[in-house]
C-alpha cells in the first residue's frame, strides 16, 4: 500500500458518531476534535491540541512501543502484537477540504445574479486501496507517523476498539498501522474485528476450535487422512530495511496443508485437492476466522 492509492472520502455521519470528536468550534466553524478550526492551522506550534486526549504528547503509547520493540526482536509473535493494541489510543488520519456554499446577489438589470459564499470545510476520511484492491483503514500510533505519511493530513485520536468499529462500518476489510514507517502492519479482518469487540484474539492457523471443524470434512474428502493448519505465506512482512517481522502481512494468512493415504499417486492427488476445496466452502467457521487460505499438498 502506498500514499498513492490514498483517496479522501466524505465522513459519513456514522464515523463521525463512532469517533465521538466534535467538528465545530464555538462559532459554529469547522473544527478539529478539540475545538479548534482548521483554518490556518500550524500542527509545528506548541499548545496546539491536536485531539481531545488529555496530556496527551501525540507519541505512540509506552504500549504499543514496546510491543513492536518485542515483536521486532522476535520476542512476541503477530497475535501479541495485534491483542497489545486493545484499549490504545490511536489516530486516524482527515482532511479538511474548502468548499464554497455560494448564494445568489441581486444584480443590474439585465445582468446575471453573482454567486457569493461563504468558505467552509469539508472534513474527509483518508481512505487507502490495498494491493488486492480492498477497501483499507489507515491507522497510526503517533502524529508523526501519520503526518509523515501524509503532511496534510490532521490526526484524530480515539480508542482501537473504537476505530476499529468505524472501520467495520465503513466496510473496510483490512487495517494498517503506521503505512510508510519502519514498520507497516496490516490487521487482517478477523484481527479488526476482534479488537472492534475488545476480545482477544486467535489467529486462524492457531484456532483449535477452527481445527476440530477442519477436521470434520474429512470424511468428505476420499484419500484425504490429515489437515494441517499453518501460517499462510502471507503472514509475515518485512521492516522497510529488509527485516522479516513475524506478522503484518496481508495474506494468504492460513495454509491448510491436505495429507494423502500411503500410495496416492498424481490422479488421487488431484482428486483429494478438489474435494477439500469444496468442502472447504460449507465451513461456515473458516469464512469467519480466516482472512484468506491457500490449500496445498502436505509434503
Amino acid at each position: 500500500m502506498s500514499q498513492d492509492d490514498a483517496a479522501s472520502r466524505d465522513l459519513p455521519g456514522h464515523i463521525a458518531a463512532l469517533l465521538q470528536r466534535q467538528a465545530r468550534d464555538e462559532h459554529g466553524r469547522p473544527a478539529d476534535s478539540a475545538g479548534v478550526p482548521w483554518e490556518d492551522r500550524d500542527l509545528s506550534g506548541d499548545g496546539n491540541p491536536l485531539h481531545t486526549f488529555d496530556g496527551d504528547d501525540g507519541l505512540a503509547t509506552p504500549a504499543v512501543r514496546s510491543a513492536r520493540e518485542r515483536l521486532l526482536a522476535g520476542e512476541l509473535d503477530e497475535a501479541g502484537f495485534v491483542n497489545a493494541l486493545a484499549g490504545q489510543r490511536l489516530f486516524v488520519p482527515v482532511l479538511a477540504e474548502l468548499a464554497e456554499e455560494a448564494e445568489p446577489v441581486p444584480s443590474g438589470p439585465g445582468e446575471q445574479n453573482a454567486p457569493v459564499g461563504d468558505k467552509q470545510a469539508d472534513i474527509t476520511l483518508i481512505s487507502i486501496t490495498s494491493r488486492d484492491r480492498r477497501q483499507t483503514m489507515p491507522v497510526f500510533s503517533s502524529v508523526q507517523a501519520l503526518t509523515a505519511w501524509h503532511d496534510k493530513a490532521r490526526p484524530v485520536a480515539a480508542e482501537t476498539e473504537r476505530i476499529m468499529l468505524a472501520a467495520l462500518a465503513e466496510g473496510a476489510e483490512l487495517a494498517v498501522l503506521d503505512p510508510g514507517s519502519e514498520v507497516s502492519f496490516v490487521l487482517r479482518r478477523p484481527a479488526v474485528e476482534a479488537l472492534a469487540q475488545a476480545t482477544g484474539w486467535v489467529p486462524s492457523y492457531q484456532d483449535p476450535e477452527l481445527a476440530e471443524a477442519l477436521g470434520g470434512i474429512l470424511d468428505l474428502c476420499p484419500g484425504v487422512v490429515q489437515l494441517q493448519l499453518q501460517p499462510g505465506d502471507g503472514v509475515g512482512t518485512r521492516t522497510a530495511a529488509g527485516d522479516a517481522v513475524p506478522g503484518g502481512g496481508s495474506g494468504p494468512e492460513l495454509s491448510i496443508g491436505v495429507v494423502l493415504v500411503p500410495g496416492a499417486d498424481d490422479v488421487d492427488a488431484r482428486l483429494a485437492l478438489a474435494s477439500v476445496q469444496a468442502a472447504l466452502g460449507e465451513v461456515q467457521m473458516l469464512r469467519e476466522r480466516a482472512d484468506s487460505v491457500q490449500v496445498k499438498l502436505a509434503r
